[in-house]
């Protein structure tokens, strides 16, 4: 495996080093920052292919970094895994609604994020079966991770891409809320269903015309979702 770069963002110095100690031996290289205007600039230079962002920082803290990333199209792409010591549902929701692709509570377990960390990074090399697929004013290439709309740049986070794939390989069928969970979250994800509506509305409000009357994906009360569009 080549050295994939991760960067550790958090204002505690034993859980830096924690993670560095950890992420280093199972072979990914680790870059590290103790505050937001760090972790933005090495972002930004670095490209990493994941964040571990801890929520509570000085000054910035992880909601507002992660609104940054998001809003740059050079970064809105990298995959965030949001570090928390709050176990709330509604701080959850907010790290999910402002684009974090995932969450872990302190105290965590060292394999559980680990384990994450590999799911993560392993969807992100896969490919789509066809590379270019086209519905409406939507353009997707699913080998570059690039979305188009009206020839226009949409900005995906890793998990909306990797929704709206699996909606479209299965396009026609109804996928439940728990399936969906266990595919692209690749864990057992009990009881967050609210995590796939979250997602399912930030994908609608970026492909469809009206996301509140939805073309593309159609909600199946009670049951999951459906992508309603053929080639």
């Amino acid at each position: 495996m080549a050295e994939e770069k991760i960067l550790v963002v958090d204002d505690e110095e034993h859980i830096i080093e924690l993670l560095k100690f950890n992420l280093e031996n199972s072979g990914y290289k680790v870059l590290t920052a103790n505050n937001g205007i760090d972790a933005l600039k090495l972002t930004k230079a670095e490209i990493p292919k994941l964040i571990l962002l801890d929520l509570m920082l000085p000054g910035m803290d992880g909601y507002d970094i992660c609104k940054e990333i998001r809003k740059d199209s050079s970064m809105a792409h990298i995959p965030i895994i949001m570090i928390t010591a709050k176990g709330e549902e509604l701080d959850k929701i907010l790290g999910l609604e402002l684009g974090a692709d995932d969450y872990i509570t302190k105290p965590f377990s060292i394999r559980e994020l680990l384990a994450r960390v590999k799911a993560v990074l392993r969807r992100t090399g896969t490919q789509y079966v066809d590379k270019i697929y086209k519905f409406g004013d939507i353009t997707i290439d699913f080998q570059r991770h690039e979305i188009t709309k009206n020839n226009n740049k949409v900005d995906l986070t890793l998990k909306e891409f990797e929704l709206l794939e699996m909606l479209i390989k299965n396009k026609g069928k109804v996928m439940t809320r728990d399936f969906l969970l266990d595919k692209i979250w690749g864990y057992e994800y009990i009881g967050e269903t609210r995590t796939v509506d979250v997602h399912i509305r930030h994908l609608r409000q970026k492909i469809e015309q009206d996301d509140k009357n939805p073309k593309y994906i159609e909600t199946i009360r009670g049951i999951g979702y459906r992508f309603n569009f053929g080639d």
